[in-house]
């Protein structure tokens, strides 16, 4: 069964930090092909206590669209978890190059447990198991980012990772299911420094051109907690017209049903 299971739903710092949400990131399953993406603080954990388990040492790879420790904090035990602490080598870890080389977040001593370490790039296609994603645009960011797009015999799946809006986005990102990570409720002004994230009128344009069968916002920053995020999803679906949902920690989302 081909499903996408969210592990977590925390974004933006303080959320992460108090664990209001879990941090856990997000499996998916597609034609039989298991990946992670993004093991924050607590994935081996969610693993663990997910209803049915899910064995780390099924997977076939571990995905960071970035560097950011809630979005990779577990890297290294998930791939112990993965390779039976080194002794079954096994799995392929794509990360952005400054994962390694730059304020390395993957230790040295893991790496050789797994089969394969591949760079993101704009415009990068990569293979896993039964499914090739690829990496179409790099992000505005703090630290170097990509989202992912996961092409399957029937199912495309668009993850829009952290970034700040630009124009044309929108355009990279077309699929069946589309996945935005949407920290802010609203642009805030005035600030010191950007936020570089998503928030909810970016979502609701991005959304309105690609107009997916399903768009799930996770990623909640503090404003989007305080507003309810499923009162917000249900009002941009009555707006638009096209079913959005806000996630929550351990949904399980089954792809037949789309």
């Amino acid at each position: 069964m081909n499903f996408i299971k969210f592990l977590g739903t925390a974004g933006a710092r303080i959320v992460v930090t108090k664990q209001l949400r879990a941090s856990g990131g997000i499996w998916l399953n597609l034609d039989g092909t298991n990946i992670l993406i993004d093991p924050g603080p607590g994935t081996l954990v969610k693993c663990m206590s997910s209803k049915p388990k899910l064995d780390p040492l099924h997977l076939d790879g571990i995905i960071l669209t970035h560097k950011h420790l809630d979005h990779s904090n577990d890297i290294n035990i998930m791939i112990e978890a993965m390779t039976e602490g080194g002794f079954k080598k096994r799995g392929k870890v794509f990360v952005p190059s400054d994962a390694l080389n730059e304020d390395p977040i993957i230790l040295k001593y893991v790496r050789s447990y797994v089969e394969k370490i591949e760079i993101l790039k704009e415009g990068g296609e990569y293979f896993i198991g039964n499914i090739k994603f690829t990496t179409p645009v790099k992000h505005i960011h703090p630290v170097e980012t990509y989202g992912l797009i996961f092409s399957g015999t029937k199912d495309r799946i668009s993850l829009i990772s952290d970034t700040l809006y630009f124009e044309g986005l929108e355009n990279y990102y077309k699929g069946e299911i589309l996945i935005l990570n949407t920290v802010r409720l609203e642009p805030k002004v005035n600030l010191k420094y950007d936020i570089q994230h998503l928030t909810i009128p970016d979502a609701k344009k991005i959304i309105s051109h690609i107009k997916p069968k399903l768009a799930i916002l996770t990623h909640f920053g503090m404003t989007l907690l305080r507003a309810k995020p499923w009162e917000v999803a249900q009002k941009l679906s009555s707006e638009l017209g096209i079913k959005v949902i806000s996630a929550n920690d351990g949904m399980q989302i089954n792809l037949s049903e789309f």
